[in-house]
């Protein structure tokens, strides 16, 4: 059985300091974040860009400060977003063809998208997160003109089911790298057997891993570990270590998640091992020159 796999999703665009205090806003915290992850042994880590005030932020120099600061303490596959909402495709997409990460996240169909707060009994960042079919194609077309793998994120059985015109047109074409994300309201529930449900459905050479939402996590971590899959941990996805212990950094989600690997049997794989088993390029891509002059004025 080939080794597991773990991707650290390092800080979100909705998570904020003051549900967390460790959630990284700044390029530099970010990439700091970046490194204690990888030391304690994720090959992947999945950056969204934000402002120094915590806002969403889609300026290619940030992502751009942000590649250079990453490469300047580790050699980890850097996965950038462009999932947003009222954000033109062109702009969520500029980062990718510009910087040409070795991956990037792509959205894979539209659904509700909300928070529930039954303490509450009411809806927070409630809105519908549209990704047609013609985005979908315009994200695979920019990536893959890029040379970038594009890691589809599936929140339902369907979003599974939108890659099959996409591979019939060759748009999308193999390895693919497939995210399963479960336990967000107005998506596939968090359960083993969704899980499995979802598995199933995958088209032949498949890599995949799965994101649990909350505490959730902790569960379908072990059980996509049982099944043969990779993981995805980290602020954005979850903020606790177990129930009422907040994590202090990525690195300590990322160091539960290679407990459980290793305490089910199954190794770690390093990001060399993570690069060759995924079909990436052996070589870390490097930073921007425009990057690497900024971090030496």
């Amino acid at each position: 059985m080939s080794k597991t796999v773990i991707t650290a999703a390092l800080t979100g665009v909705l998570a904020t300091r003051e549900q967390c205090p460790a959630i990284p806003y700044t390029p530099k915290e970010i990439s700091e974040e970046a490194q204690r992850a990888a030391e304690a042994g994720a090959a992947i880590v999945h950056i969204h860009a934000r402002t120094a005030d915590g806002a969403a932020d889609w300026k290619l120099e940030t992502f751009d400060e942000i590649f250079a600061e990453v490469r300047a303490r580790t050699d980890v596959i850097i996965n950038f977003s462009t999932g947003a909402i009222g954000i033109p495709p062109e702009e969520r997409v500029a980062h990718i063809r510009e910087l040409r990460p070795e991956m990037a996240a792509l959205n894979m169909g539209s659904m509700n998208y909300a928070i529930y707060s039954e303490k509450r009994k009411a809806f927070y960042h409630d809105h519908v997160f549209a990704n047609p079919f013609h985005d979908i194609q315009f994200f695979l077309e920019a990536m893959k003109g890029a040379g970038v793998r594009p890691e589809m994120e599936c929140f339902d059985a369907g979003h599974i089911g939108n890659t099959r015109p996409l591979i019939d047109m060759a748009v999308l074409e193999p390895p693919f790298q497939f995210s399963l994300i479960m336990g967000v309201l107005g998506g596939i529930p968090g359960t083993t057997r969704h899980l499995v449900d979802q598995v199933d459905g995958l088209p032949a050479a498949s890599h995949w891993q799965v994101i649990g939402i909350g505490l959730n996590q902790w569960p379908l971590v072990a059980a996509a570990i049982t099944m043969g899959g990779n993981v995805r941990v980290g602020l954005e996805d979850n903020f606790y270590i177990e129930g009422g212990r907040m994590a202090r950094s990525n690195g300590e989600l990322v160091e539960k998640a290679a407990r459980v690997c290793r305490d089910l049997g199954r190794e770690v794989a390093s990001i060399a091992e993570a690069r060759s088993q995924l079909g990436l390029d052996p070589e870390p891509r490097p930073a921007s020159t425009l990057g690497r002059s900024k971090l030496q004025s």
